[in-house]
Formats: C-alpha cells, sequence, structure tokens
C-alpha cells in the first residue's frame, strides 16, 4: 500500500544527504534501502512540521530500539537544543532560581512516544484484555491524525506490531516499517517500508541501528540546525 510517491532527488538538503552518504559509505549494504530511508524521514519531517509526533514500537531487541529512538529526539542527539528566549524568560519569571537552571539545562525535544514502556498500563491491558493488541490500544490512546507510527519488526510479520499499524490506518497515521530483508506482511501495509538486507535477526538489528541514528541526525540537523 505504498503511498508516497515523489521524486526525491531536490527533497534533502546539503547537510541531510551528507547525513545520507556518510550511512551508505559506513554500510554500503543499506545502498540498496536508500530510497525508502529517505522517503521514511521525509514522512517524519512532515509529520514534526505539522505538529504531528512518532509512536514507536517492536519486540524484543526492537523494544529496545523503540526507546533508544525516542531517547535520540527527545532531546540532543548530538547539537544542542536550547529553549527559546522568550520560553527562559517564562521560567525565570515563574521561579528565579530553579528557571534561571532550567533555562540553561532544558533542551527542545522532537515528541517520540515509545509504546513498549508503559508497564503498567501495557501489562493491565496483556492481562485483562489482549496481549496481542497492546500497542494497538496505546496507539488507539496517544495517536492523532497526521502522526507516525515506526513499527519495528525484523521479520515484518509480528502480530502485535501488524494490530498498531492496523489501528494506525484507520486513524490517518502513517507507518513507517523498520523490516529485514524479506519485509512480510509489515512492509506490504506500510506507506514506506525500509528492508535491510539481511534475515538473521541480530544481523537485521546491527543495520537497523545505522537507519534510525540517520534519520535523528537528519531531524535534528533540519529542526535544530549544526547536526
Amino acid at each position: 500500500m505504498r503511498t508516497i510517491q515523489k521524486n526525491f532527488d531536490d527533497c534533502l538538503n546539503s547537510k541531510q544527504q551528507h547525513h545520507v552518504d556518510n550511512l551508505l559509505s559506513r554500510y554500503p549494504a543499506l545502498c540498496s534501502c536508500e530510497e525508502d530511508i529517505v522517503k521514511a524521514y521525509l514522512i517524519m519531517e512532515h509529520s514534526y512540521t505539522d505538529g504531528g509526533k512518532l509512536l514507536i514500537a517492536g519486540n524484543g531487541g526492537s523494544a529496545a530500539d523503540s526507546e533508544h529512538i525516542a531517547g535520540e529526539l527527545m532531546k540532543r542527539f548530538k547539537s544542542p537544543r536550547p529553549v527559546s528566549a522568550e520560553f527562559a524568560e517564562k521560567l525565570i519569571a515563574a521561579d528565579s532560581v530553579r528557571g534561571a537552571t532550567l533555562a540553561k539545562n532544558l533542551e527542545c525535544g522532537l515528541m517520540a512516544i515509545p509504546l513498549v514502556a508503559h508497564e503498567a498500563l501495557t501489562t493491565a491491558y496483556i492481562n485483562d484484555v489482549d496481549g496481542l493488541g497492546v500497542f494497538a490500544q496505546q496507539l488507539f490512546g496517544y495517536g492523532r491524525a497526521g502522526d507516525v507510527f515506526l513499527g519495528i519488526s525484523t521479520s515484518g510479520n509480528s502480530k502485535n506490531i501488524m494490530n498498531a499499524a492496523v489501528v494506525a490506518r484507520a486513524s490517518g497515521i502513517k507507518v513507517i516499517g523498520l523490516t529485514g530483508a524479506d519485509g512480510g506482511e509489515l512492509a506490504e501495509f506500510a506507506d514506506v517500508a525500509v528492508k535491510v538486507p539481511e534475515q538473521e535477526t541480530y544481523m537485521v538489528q546491527e543495520l537497523h541501528l545505522p537507519v534510525y541514528h540517520c534519520w535523528c541526525l537528519m531531524l535534528e540537523e533540519h529542526f535544530f540546525g549544526q547536526a
């Protein structure tokens, strides 16, 4: 169900393209994924520009990746992200001592919610309702039209990820898949799927990390500069 169709030659600025080029020079196997890496990035950029957010889910090592991505987006990854002078003034006006420290230490973030991180909610839903709907339930609660769902599945066939993807589609939320070479159901369903060219689970995961680091670098450069 690929819905993103563009000529991507002119969509990235020079710094963003540098991050992609650097990624491919370090991981040449990912050259086959370049177009989809860029397409997925642009979906995220457009969502954030319009006030959207990123919702992320995966199982096992991909659950750890979900939290890793959120950590890179919600605070600095490589470059400083100071709050605006206007907000700094509001902090100091609210509390001259604490506000001054907060004005110095707070960093701007890009809203990202790892759907793997809410133990009380997830275990309650698993116990009371449906273990395979745990990500779908959170996405239904947190998600809004214009957001993006990033589903990470090395096989592309994780049932709980697919359930969340269906809720995303019904809610007007774009779906990005990050999978292994086969892509599975997720690659067929997603708006864009990055299918890294490995099939063994740990090898797939080893290529997922540099892909999402590249996305985080490009997003940081676009919204905050200097990445």
